[in-house]
């Protein structure tokens, strides 16, 4: 802090008008003396920071703040959805690459998404819709098990269920074998156990 520059923090929780945010990070607001008309807001260390002058009264700092608090949130929640809208338009190029590559025909989606409601599916399909649901839990995993995971549904697309010749539609894919592999143990592992299907946690994913 420079020589002169007084300034003072409330941090939420240190006084009756406490602050958080709807998803209860806190706010802090800090008033400085070397502020004279600006109100600035950003976000430091997982809190929200709003800087006010040091001269405002408590009506007014509890309306800047308030409006700065919305603010923020607003463009938050914006910046959320651009990047989920960037990441299931990344999700659509790649089911368009894996499809042409690994799968005859090149079956293509209506669409394909990340969601986080599969209820311990990987991923989801609906045929008769040509929509794919893709769970978010695997976003961490292996890029080659993801693969495995948007072509599984893809088939789906060709082959409704899961007999002999759904598996002959995956059958080009290298790493068939290895995924599956993989997400049987990731499926012990969260304490799903394994579904009616043979081994494989895509079993019950061919929604009408």
């Amino acid at each position: 802090m420079r020589d002169g520059q007084k300034s003072t923090a409330l941090r939420a929780g240190d006084g009756p008008a406490a602050l958080t945010t709807k998803d209860g990070k806190p706010v802090v607001v800090k008033r400085s003396n070397r502020r004279r008309r600006t109100v600035s807001a950003g976000w430091r260390d997982g809190e929200m920071i709003i800087s006010i002058p040091g001269h405002f009264t408590a009506a007014q700092e509890r309306e800047w703040v308030s409006r700065m608090v919305a603010r923020l949130e607003a463009k938050s929640d914006a910046d959320v959805g651009k990047r989920k809208v960037r990441s299931d338009e990344a999700l659509m190029h790649r089911a368009a690459m894996l499809s042409g590559r690994y799968i005859s025909g090149n079956p293509c989606p209506e669409s394909i998404r990340w969601v986080s409601n599969q209820n311990g599916r990987w991923g989801s399909c609906t045929p008769a819709r040509g929509t794919i649901r893709i769970s978010d839990k695997i976003e961490g995993m292996p890029q080659w098990v993801i693969d495995y995971v948007i072509l599984h549904e893809l088939a789906h697309l060709v082959v409704p269920g899961h007999g002999p010749d759904f598996w002959d539609v995956l059958e080009p894919y290298p790493d068939l074998a290895r995924a599956k592999a993989f997400l049987d143990g990731a499926a012990f592992a969260m304490g799903r156990g394994l579904s009616d299907s043979g081994g494989d946690p895509l079993g019950d994913d061919v929604e009408d």
